[in-house]
């Protein structure tokens, strides 16, 4: 068998920036989503939005005053108050289909496969060992309940969610997750979830099922992306109520406009004051919210991760506290070896052979990573079959806490082989093999080059400085033929902070936003690694009590907090935490708890859903901005025409220098409607998100979407009244 080691692969984790895909608006997307804005536009519906639903009576007014008194301006008038509220539904419906073609593949795991039900007494199926022993009995996936037990070997598919009672097997979930690379699912730990329709790859396991036919995982991801179950966040429902009352105030308005009009011998149409209304309601917004809520929930599952409630994106986007896991979250999940610190005497090229030979029978991660480490920084090579013919390779084992290899001999001064022993360790273990041999490793010179009296006392003052900074200490020793065996020195491991978290902690704080390490570290560990890291606090020996304790007392203060877990000692926290990210791969208990699942189990990605939170917001909040800043113009628009006959002074207020009365209502009425479908492609993208504080993000908010919503309409109405009053009956 061919010992030939390959260097560690890395197992970094990049840390996208926080900016959504590109949300183009293209011909086919408008034409699949085409039927579906028809099917919105049924009154029963669109009552739901009451800015819409103005908007649409009007439409449907103006067409029978159309019809009743035909004129080129009413027939116009009426056209474009219909594709005002027909953009409307369509920024819904194209935000809807993005989630449809997804919900298409995820639903094709949902054929109804055989599933092997075990038979036997209540006593039989209670947990413990021998369930796969027991008889089966082959049913349809649809009918399983809740409590039942299956066997699923390697090349079935699991027939539905469930926990791993009995057994371990790799697991593929390609067709959820999207992940090629399988994953370990097994019982008695936090990885015993699995979901319907993924696929055993090797051995078998038992799961219990925890989910009745139609009410799976994967049901509540389809329902949740198609929208179907989208529900209105707070926020949602408080700009809605605020929509609404703009919308009575500026009816009760227009209503009350007439009589004024009738007196100052003004009398408007009917058409007209239609058009003035839904000028001054504002539609645009209206038109875009629901879209806007869509895609925040869209641009989560693009990432994998599933929100089981609008609400839980928007509480994300004002999160004060971030709760984040050392092990794995801000470290890598295991220790890795960082540097080499020789004994005095010997070279570092030494102890770099030693420490790679030492560690070739070692197959943890931070066996691993010490071979790596020789490579890479040392220039060692890689060790192949010839170089270690006759070795006798000592594997690394929790219980003995040492590993090492044995090799034949090499030729001495004179010429005759010696036999050499290599060995790496904890500190206590390998002083023990010294001794073993005859040697002295807390002092003296046994086995030592004169003028290095104190290379024991050396190697313990590496030993305690690695300790006090956090890291975990391997000491490294050989012995060659019979003599005494010799320290060589001390391999530095540490939790190794991922690469990109530094920068992205220094963004959040610029938010605002306090991060929290948890860990079950001592203090003096936890410190350094946070300090290394730049987090803002610390949470030491934490248990799950001290979780929830600490989410408590941060909400208590009025804060919102989010945190990340995996099992079943998390569920507590994560049920009472306002934003609470489960692990696919943990237990079912933690994804109950959680208000998000994230598919890919990556703890950083928390870091990603704030940001989409946030961007959420300021989506939401940039887009009304521009829908009352737009307002502006029109009035400048409609007001004067609407008057200018009986009141010659109003024509200084005609700015845009419009045509005709007609063609400055039709041209407001045309951009108003036009601005919504420009918009639709912000509306699913997002607006930018960078990591500002909340003053400068007003600020830019005002500059941007503010003046710019001010200054477009006036060029936009300007260059549509160029056209409009080159049509007949318009001018």
């Amino acid at each position: 068998m061919s010992t030939t080691l390959q260097p560690a692969p890395s197992t970094a984790t990049e840390l996208p920036p926080v900016a959504p895909p590109r949300g183009s608006l293209t011909w086919r997307t408008v034409r699949d989503a085409l039927p579906a804005s028809l099917r919105k536009l049924d009154p029963r519906r669109m009552w739901r939005v009451p800015v819409m639903f103005v908007v649409e009576v009007g439409a449907a007014l103006t067409t029978v005053l159309a019809v009743v008194d035909p004129s080129v301006f009413a027939w116009v008038i009426a056209v474009w108050l219909w594709i005002t509220v027909l953009f409307a539904t369509l920024a819904e419906a194209v935000a809807e289909s993005r989630g449809r073609a997804q919900a298409s593949s995820l639903r094709a795991t949902q054929r109804t496969t055989t599933a092997r039900k075990v038979q036997g007494t209540a006593d039989q199926l209670a947990y413990g060992s021998g369930l796969a022993s027991l008889p089966t009995v082959e049913v349809a996936s649809s009918q399983l309940h809740v409590g039942d037990l299956v066997v699923v070997t390697a090349g079935e598919t699991i027939p539905g969610d469930g926990d791993v009672v009995e057994g371990v097997a790799s697991v593929d979930e390609s067709a959820i997750t999207g992940e090629s690379a399988p994953v370990i699912r097994e019982s008695g730990g936090d990885r015993t979830a699995v979901t319907g329709g993924t696929t055993v790859l090797s051995d078998q396991i038992v799961v219990r099922i925890t989910a009745e036919p139609g009410r799976t995982f994967v049901d509540r991801m389809i329902a949740l992306v198609e929208g179907s179950e989208r529900q209105k966040t707070p926020n949602e429902i408080a700009l809605n109520v605020l929509l609404a009352s703009l919308t009575i105030i500026f009816l009760l308005a227009v209503a009350t406009l007439q009589p004024m009009a009738v007196y100052s011998h003004a009398r408007q149409s009917l058409v007209v004051l239609v058009a003035l209304l839904v000028c001054l309601i504002p539609t645009t917004i209206g038109a875009l919210l629901s879209a806007i809520g869509i895609a925040g929930m869209d641009r989560l599952v693009q990432r994998n991760v599933l929100a089981m409630s609008g609400r839980a994106v928007e509480a994300a986007g004002d999160v004060d506290v971030l709760l984040l896991d050392k092990t794995g979250t801000i470290t890598y999940g295991n220790r890795r070896a960082s540097e080499l610190l020789p004994a005095p005497g010997v070279e570092a090229g030494h102890l770099a052979e030693a420490a790679q030979l030492s560690s070739l029978a070692d197959e943890t991660p931070e066996g691993r990573s010490i071979v790596d480490l020789t490579q890479t920084a040392y220039g060692r090579p890689v060790l192949t079959d010839d170089a270690l013919a006759g070795a006798t390779l000592v594997p690394f084992s929790a219980a003995t806490r040492m590993s090492g290899v044995d090799l034949p001999g090499r030729p001495d001064d004179g010429g005759a082989p010696q036999a050499r022993r290599v060995r790496k360790g904890a500190a206590s273990v390998v002083h023990q093999w010294v001794r073993s041999t005859g040697g002295e490793p807390t002092g003296g010179t046994a086995g030592h080059p004169a003028g290095h009296p104190l290379v024991g006392q050396a190697v313990d003052a590496d030993v305690e400085s690695v300790s006090a900074q956090g890291g975990t200490p391997l000491v490294v020793a050989e012995q060659i033929g019979d003599a005494p065996a010799r320290l060589l020195g001390v391999v530095h491991l540490k939790d190794v902070v991922k690469e990109g978290l530094v920068e992205r902690f220094a963004e959040l704080r610029a938010m605002g936003i306090r991060t929290v390490m948890v860990t079950g570290d001592n203090k003096v560990t936890a410190r350094v690694i946070a300090d290394e890291a730049g987090v803002d606090d610390v949470l030491a020996e934490a248990t799950p009590e001290d979780k929830l304790a600490l989410i408590r007392r941060e909400q208590k203060g009025g804060k919102l907090v989010a945190m990340a877990g995996d099992g079943t000692n998390d569920a507590p926290a994560l049920a009472q935490a306002d934003v609470g990210v489960a692990m696919s791969t943990g237990t079912t208990a933690a994804k109950e708890a959680g208000n998000m699942v994230d598919l890919d189990s990556d703890p950083t990605k928390l870091i990603e859903i704030v940001g989409i939170g946030k961007q959420l917001l300021i989506t939401r909040g940039a887009l009304t901005t521009f829908s009352i800043a737009n307002d502006v113009a029109k009035y400048f628009a409609i007001i004067p025409a609407m008057f200018v006959l009986a009141f010659p002074q109003l024509h200084v207020l005609n700015v845009m220098h419009l045509h005709s009365p007609q063609s400055a209502i039709t041209s407001a009425i045309v951009f108003n409607a036009l601005v919504i479908v420009a918009l639709i492609p912000l509306a699913l993208r997002g607006v930018r998100y960078r990591a500002v504080s909340a003053v400068a993000l007003l600020r830019r908010n005002l500059w941007i979407y503010g003046l710019g919503g001010l200054v477009a309409p006036f060029v936009g109405i300007k260059l549509i009244d160029l056209v409009v009053s080159l049509v007949p009956g318009l001018r």
